[in-house]
């Protein structure tokens, strides 16, 4: 979504992941190392600098149709998070092969997860799927990656780290804008200021939208008169749904084929753009992995091969490109499709 998220995976060389609880961590040196001091974080702007930003932020909600009871139970004791800052300002960067994410990603742990969450909600997830016209199986995807299911979703106060980014000035424009947004859903009643938590970035929820993106694509699924992507499983997977729907995702066209391709084949053939048929992919030696031949339908797709082509193959659709709205990676997008199709069965 892109943007929503307390993790960006950026592309395919280089991917920020957000730390999985399947992934085990590094041991320890054994080594003594000298302690040495903390380096010394910059000194935090004076909070009265912070009251007036808030109160600027006030009188434009104000002329954009926030009450002031909305506006009340948003700012009361609102500070800047420190915390929030630091992590901003130390984003940390994992450079992983696509066979190292992708192992990580669709651990054991992930797909048995996975596997208990469908059958628990498959009603919901079904419901979802035949509104909106997405397979189950790319709901689960998403669902597993952005949130393990809906066990990790933030624990940051929406609001005060929306607020704390857009005045600490780095891409202050844009977190201005989703603080209003903030703001916006507040008066609307979906959610209170209190319960309204996500990720330090401001991602929400199960899904992880930014406050943007849930103005635009959350549903109230369950149709009590609120749109809850915190804790209603029916509006959280009719919001990712609806998502994926808008952007673009063509019904019964699925979003790909994972394939094994011939030894020597010519890395300009690579891109993730539909260009040839699938009999053109056909002649040039490409096999489904489980073997047999490739489908006899006229569909173009492109061909993904992250780690090269010595690696893992994709065959991709036009869908494909509707998953990479949600997350702009081609990692992500091929890990959600493979989580998707080991859980909703």
């Amino acid at each position: 979504m892109l943007l929503r998220r307390t993790c960006l995976l950026a592309s395919a060389a280089a991917l920020a992941g957000c730390a999985s609880p399947e992934v085990e961590a590094k041991p320890q040196a054994t080594t003594p190392i000298t302690p040495q001091p903390a380096p010394s974080a910059p000194p935090p702007k004076h909070f009265a600098a912070f009251d007036s930003f808030v109160a600027d932020v006030s009188a434009q909600a104000r002329r954009e149709g926030i009450s002031p009871t909305t506006l009340k139970a948003a700012f009361a004791g609102l500070h800047p998070n420190q915390r929030v800052i630091e992590m901003d300002r130390h984003q940390p960067e994992f450079t992983q092969s696509w066979a190292q994410y992708r192992a990580a990603r669709l651990s054991e742990v992930r797909v048995n997860n996975g596997r208990a969450a469908f059958r628990r909600n498959r009603a919901a997830v079904l419901a979802a799927s035949d509104r909106y016209g997405i397979p189950p199986s790319i709901l689960m995807g998403i669902w597993g990656l952005e949130s393990n299911y809906g066990t990790t979703t933030g624990g940051f106060g929406v609001v005060e780290a929306l607020a704390t980014l857009a005045w600490e000035g780095r891409r202050a424009a844009y977190f201005r804008t989703e603080l209003l947004a903030s703001l916006r859903i507040l008066e609307h009643g979906d959610i209170s200021a209190s319960r309204m938590t996500g990720s330090y970035a401001g991602a929400m929820g199960q899904p992880q939208f930014m406050p943007s993106s849930y103005m635009s694509y959350a549903v109230d699924m369950d149709g009590d008169g609120r749109r809850d992507i915190w804790t209603s499983t029916p509006d959280v997977l009719g919001s990712m749904a609806n998502y994926l729907a808008r952007s673009g995702w063509k019904a019964g066209q699925g979003w790909g084929i994972e394939v094994r391709a011939p030894a020597g084949l010519d890395a300009s053939l690579l891109g993730r753009t539909p260009s040839r048929s699938l009999a053109e992919w056909q002649r040039l030696g490409l096999r489904p992995i489980e073997g047999g031949t490739l489908p006899a339908r006229d569909q173009p797709a492109g061909l993904v091969m992250p780690d090269g082509t010595a690696g893992d193959g994709f065959l991709v659709f036009s869908n494909f490109a509707a998953i990479r709205r949600y997350n702009p990676s081609d990692y992500y997008a091929l890990a959600v499709a493979l989580l998707g199709e080991q859980v909703a069965v």
